[in-house]
């Protein structure tokens, strides 16, 4: 699948759920949610088959998200099916990171359930390593499961591990350092993100947004010189560097401010009500889930695939007044 500005795209990310055990400011900044039916929830089956088209179009890797895609009963059964689909050989999830250390059976947690069901890695989120600044975060006071959770996954073998940070000017810009130190100490990737207007208009002010290049200098202000390492890439659009003197990497993905952020974007995004959405910084999203419950035939759910790539805009509308149509919680992370 190509689109018109020369997207090629091979990376699906798939919401499981829209429901989450976290309250996070920038994704469900509101205590009490309207979660969605199961009716109007894609059964795994309804997924499975989705990605089995994908793939036959090119798609090569799967992202299973949420919401909090291990809160949904099941997964872990239907994470295991998706490496057998031919041709998607990468099957990564996101998540908080609150459930990984839970044992499922005797001295086996989830995250060592998960590498053996055929995840190559895992994508946690840690906003910072203080405790009260996590309560206020999230909503809960969930950080020493967290913190369990990361050492199950580094126990577990995963071949990819990246810690996920995004900057919020007034809360943890103060935790750079020691989220850096912190990851170093786990032999792990942190990225640092820019906070993005995906849920509602308030969630992204001047007063809290700290751009990239803003945590770039102060992180250079105590370790000199980040060392650039342009060829190093993973699935997504972070640009990563060096740390000096230490054999450690970090990125940062600036979707506010690098004009340049679209260009080699590869995803397509399927939200657990079967919509796809060629574009997480767009209004665009077609719904999947009608024809395929109607009886549509595989060519014609292809069809429906290629159709959306088609309308794939050549960049997000994040920094043209964009106005959320509905919480990051419902499109999947």
């Amino acid at each position: 699948m190509e689109d018109r500005f020369g997207h090629r795209i091979s990376y699906l990310r798939v919401s499981v759920t829209d429901r989450c055990n976290e309250r996070c400011a920038y994704c469900m900044p509101q205590e009490l949610q309207e979660w969605l039916p199961r009716a109007e929830i894609l059964s795994y089956e309804e997924t499975l088959r989705l990605i089995r088209i994908a793939a036959g179009l090119g798609v090569t890797k799967v992202r299973i998200t949420g919401g909090e895609p291990l809160t949904r009963r099941g997964i872990v059964d239907f994470i295991r099916e998706v490496p057998k689909i031919p041709g998607i050989r990468d099957v990564g999830v996101s998540t908080n990171g609150t459930l990984l250390a839970r044992e499922i059976t005797p001295n086996q947690t989830v995250a060592a359930v998960l590498q053996a069901a055929g995840v190559r890695s895992l994508n946690i989120s840690l906003d910072t390593l203080d405790q009260n600044v996590y309560a206020q975060i999230t909503g809960r006071d969930f950080l020493p499961s967290v913190l369990q959770g990361i050492g199950a996954s580094v126990a577990a073998g995963f071949e990819q591990i990246k810690l996920n940070t995004v900057l919020m000017r007034g809360r943890n810009e103060e935790q750079l350092i020691p989220l850096i130190d912190f990851a170093a100490s786990q032999n792990l990737i942190l990225r640092f993100i820019e906070m993005m207007p995906v849920s509602t208009t308030e969630v992204l002010t001047e007063r809290n947004f700290l751009p990239v290049a803003e945590a770039k200098c102060a992180i250079e202000a105590h370790f000199g010189d980040l060392i650039p390492e342009p060829t190093f890439h993973t699935n997504g659009p972070a640009t990563y560097y060096q740390v000096p003197g230490r054999d450690q990497r970090i990125g940062f993905i600036g979707a506010m401010t690098n004009l340049h952020f679209c260009e080699s974007c590869n995803k397509l995004r399927l939200t657990c009500d079967g919509k796809l959405r060629p574009c997480l910084g767009s209004y665009l999203e077609f719904d999947i889930m009608k024809p395929l419950r109607a009886g549509a035939s595989d060519e014609e759910l292809r069809q429906f695939f290629l159709e959306v790539v088609e309308r794939k805009p050549q960049q997000h509308d994040f920094r043209e007044n964009y106005q959320p149509n509905r919480k990051m919680i419902a499109i999947g992370g």
